[in-house]
């Protein structure tokens, strides 16, 4: 069980997309639900994919680049999903904040997808707002029979999300300020107090960098996780704007 991730390519091709529908998810998350004939031909297999949105930039021919997860994409509503996470203000934040039913979205990829094997029989997923499209994406996907473990960090308790799943769900909501996004120790603290189920688990983790880093540590050292069955990402770096660290070596 050493090669449990199955990496599919996708043809690369920009699509403009128009907002059907936004909606305050929480005090710190805003879905946009979007739909458009170009949609048709879009692919996406792993729950932690991530598609690239352009937004204005200073120079016209310079747009911003953000990466984000697809929710859910329903291909016989024709619809496309975003959560969008908001903390400090900038382009991706800017637009979904002002967004309105008939705006228009540029987006391209998936460039490809990261498919983890359906053989585990727990999965433990960690991150914080940022990682909130792709922790519940997963949820919603698992098939009854397996477990999903969820260590959360928000800010608050209205920040809480509900997913609906055929597995079984065992959240655990952490709370601290925005300001502390950055901070290993409301997660790290946490997963060191976690006791885990038996048998084969795969551990997600999603956060800021060095926090995300820091769990990913925790889990190949002081627990002797295998690395095979565990993922690590940076989906922001704190200082810098636009940028992560997917890699997160």
């Amino acid at each position: 069980m050493e090669n449990v991730i199955t990496r599919h390519k996708h043809e690369l091709k920009r699509r403009t997309l128009r907002v059907r529908e936004t909606e305050r998810l929480t005090p710190h998350m805003i879905r946009i639900t979007l739909d458009g004939p170009e949609l048709d031909g879009f692919t996406s297999l792993g729950a932690d994919d991530h598609i690239k949105l352009f937004f204005p930039g200073p120079e016209a021919d310079k747009p911003q680049m953000r990466d984000y997860t697809p929710r859910r994409y329903d291909a016989e509503a024709g619809t496309l999903v975003l959560d969008f996470a908001i903390h400090d203000a900038g382009p991706a934040t800017d637009w979904a904040e002002s967004a309105a039913p008939g705006d228009t979205l540029r987006i391209g990829g998936p460039r490809g997808s990261a498919v983890i094997a359906p053989v585990f029989d727990w999965y433990l997923l960690i991150g914080d707002e940022t990682a909130l499209p792709a922790i519940g994406r997963r949820i919603e996907e698992l098939p009854e029979g397996v477990t999903a473990i969820t260590l959360a960090a928000v800010p608050a308790p209205g920040d809480e999300q509900r997913f609906e799943s055929a597995a079984t769900q065992k959240p655990h909501w952490l709370h601290r300020p925005v300001a502390q996004a950055h901070e290993p120790e409301t997660l790290l603290d946490a997963a060191r107090a976690l006791t885990l189920p038996e048998g084969h688990g795969f551990v997600w983790i999603a956060a800021e960098a060095q926090v995300a880093r820091a769990l990913k540590l925790h889990f190949l050292n002081e627990r002797q996780h295998p690395p095979h069955w565990l993922k690590a990402a940076g989906y922001w770096v704190k200082g810098g704007a636009g940028t992560s660290d997917k890699a997160l070596n």
